[in-house]
């Protein structure tokens, strides 16, 4: 195989045309076939293999820097840059990252697992060349997706302001060309990237004046594909008024003339975008089919393209099938994404109520403040977000919903330790950003028909609430329970014992219960607590224990700063209790790295075998 003698991108440029298209095909296996074996991120990767061949072909890594946008297209990246030995490790606990990571190699200039950041990286990069009078490349590779949020065009207009030497590359993988608007997108690529056009600074312009040239042929295409004709304008328009070249679009998946046209504007000296059309999950069929479906997947069968284990009922799907029972009972209720309507559960909401569901792109702040708006019409909007992502909209959620007290309920996802993503997608800070915030009311289910009682609760508040549960299965033999409304504030004892109280919040409560059963072997008598509210706290009822038992070890899979067991902590001090033990356990001061989520957890002390030794330990304590 080609790979075989590719040590370093140096070795890439021996090869000729024909090779590097073989060596397309080779890295869509490697991808493919290691997916199928860790999981991964497929469709999106297989879509930018000939874009990333053409990009370490014409610039030099690491000396010129290229910044990946999320990471998830940057397989072909890393395996041209020295790490295909370790790529079977990927994802893997002490193995290769999913996404780029500044200490894994110094051809990842920038890490990342967040959308629309590569464009302010690339040209902070850019900048600091400057300062140090130093002499490279800097080149942004983001998604259409990820130019749904507001940073990348914040990104884009100071770099038109600065008028330095930024490549932005375009990686459009949802605009597909048929044979006839194909011919036509092909001249305005070839007029685009003239040299005539080059030394201007108004190609739009001249693009349009050259149409009437082109003959009827065209002209006939042109207006049956009107809407298309309008896409590759409008790209063009925009991004000239903002300060850029615009070249394309162009084929992404065509190397020779991706590395003709990168060649060409390598050294261009003023900002760049340039625009390339590529197809999801190319060379693999079931992913080209289903690309929203392989963007992220476990382990799967190549030949059908079947998940190899089905894993239960999520957490996810819960929260989805019962806010559609809700939906159909009231009216008011709509629901919101970021981009994430299968990830977070909602695709089953959106085949049912498709007028009442929001998918507003890669633009968490917008969610939360056209929620906010949704909700001073007397709408129940339920904004569901992956934690790790929500963390974008504070201010929003600040000052647009909590401090006008509007009823906007968040439905948390992967909340806490999410495994094989590692630390960009770990969700261990949100209790502690959102407890503190006035008005809002903050809950974690122990399970799921938890979940859909808070999600009642949620929706039946007037204020903003706040729900987070985890990624993972659920046991749901409850399934059938009534689903009531929670006494706001209160939590549950769900065993008694004097020696020690155990409070737990989450998806801790149950380990916490595997916990009590081994102290209870031991002859401790453990009390076990399922707080329920992590805001407003169930402080007469902790009190009541602590003077019980003298002795509270709270539980959270959640940054020990600021979180649960702080909040907890801080009521017991302001309610007058003294003389007791006390013992926060969680998450450390540190971001948590890639692994199976059990690993992770029993390394942390987050598993019954752990908090049964911290228990002991508290305990043991003079």
């Amino acid at each position: 195989m080609l790979i075989d003698n590719i040590k370093n991108t140096k070795d890439l440029k021996k090869l000729i045309s024909p090779e590097l298209k073989q060596l397309a095909e080779e890295l869509r296996e490697i991808i493919i076939g290691t997916v199928a074996n860790t999981g991964g991120h497929l469709a999106s990767n297989l879509g930018s293999v000939e874009l990333t061949i053409a990009l370490h072909y014409v610039f030099n890594s690491p000396d010129d820097k290229i910044v990946w946008d999320v990471g998830h297209q940057a397989y072909t990246h890393k395996l041209l840059t020295g790490r295909y030995n370790s790529f079977s490790t990927n994802r893997q606990y002490g193995g290769m990252s999913g996404f780029p990571k500044m200490s894994e190699s110094p051809h990842d200039s920038f890490g990342t697992g967040h959308s629309s950041t590569s464009i302010s990286a690339a040209l902070g990069i850019l900048e600091g060349r400057e300062q140090n009078r130093d002499n490279f490349k800097s080149i942004a590779v983001i998604g259409d997706g990820a130019m749904t949020a507001g940073l990348a065009f914040e990104g884009l207009n100071h770099a038109g302001h600065l008028k330095k030497d930024l490549i932005v590359i375009l990686n459009d993988n949802e605009m597909s060309i048929s044979p006839n608007v194909g011919a036509l997108s092909a001249y305005l690529s070839r007029m685009m990237t003239g040299e005539f056009i080059t030394k201007i600074k108004k190609e739009t312009k001249l693009l349009l004046e050259q149409i009437p040239k082109v003959g009827e042929p065209f002209l006939k295409i042109a207006k049956k594909a009107e809407d298309t004709i309008k896409g590759l304008f409008v790209p063009g328009l925009l991004f000239e008024e903002l300060g850029f070249e615009y070249v394309g679009p162009i084929d992404g998946h065509d190397i020779d003339t991706l590395i003709k046209i990168l060649d060409r504007f390598k050294d261009y000296p003023e900002p760049v975008l340039i625009h390339m059309i590529t197809k999801k999950g190319k060379g693999y069929e079931p992913a080209e089919k289903n690309p929203s479906i392989f963007h992220g997947v476990g382990p799967f069968n190549i030949e059908t393209g079947k998940p190899l284990s089905s894993g239960g009922t999520s957490y996810s799907s819960v929260f989805g099938s019962y806010l559609t029972e809700l939906a159909k009972e009231d009216k008011r209720i709509v629901a919101i994404t970021a981009a994430m309507t299968e990830g977070t559960g909602l695709a089953g909401f959106a085949e049912k109520f498709p007028k009442r569901i929001y998918d507003v792109g890669i633009a968490e702040p917008h969610a939360a403040t056209f929620a906010a708006g949704l909700a001073t019409q007397g709408i129940k909007p339920v904004v569901a977000i992956y934690s790790t992502f929500l963390q974008r909209a504070y201010d929003e959620i600040i000052h647009d919903i909590c401090l006008q007290n509007l009823p906007v309920v968040f439905a948390i996802d992967r909340g806490g330790i999410v495994g094989d993503d590692g630390p960009t997608h770990n969700g261990t800070f949100d209790l502690s950003f959102l407890r503190h915030i006035p008005n809002l009311i903050v809950m974690a289910p122990k399970d799921g028909h938890e979940l859909r009682c808070m999600l009642k609760t949620a929706v039946n508040h007037d204020g903003p609430a706040a729900i987070r549960y985890p990624r993972a299965s659920v046991d749901d033999a409850q399934e059938n329970e009534e689903v009531i409304n929670l006494p706001i504030g209160k939590a549950e004892v769900l065993k008694e014992g004097e020696d020690i109280t155990i409070i737990a919040i989450g998806n801790m409560v149950n380990p916490s219960i595997e916990a009590a059963e081994l102290l209870s072997e031991k002859g401790i008598k453990a009390a076990v607590v399922n707080a329920r509210f992590v805001k407003p706290l169930d402080i007469e009822l902790i009190s009541k224990l602590t003077k019980k038992s003298g002795c509270i070890l709270t539980v959270e899979e959640n940054v020990v700063a600021g979180g649960f067991g702080s909040a907890v902590l801080e009521n017991l001090t302001q309610s007058g209790a003294d003389g007791f033990k006390f013992r926060i356990l969680g998450i450390p001061d540190r971001f948590i790295e890639q692994g199976p989520q059990a690993l992770l957890r029993k390394q942390l002390g987050l598993d019954a075998e752990g908090i049964a030794k911290e228990a002991r330990a508290l305990i043991n304590k003079s």
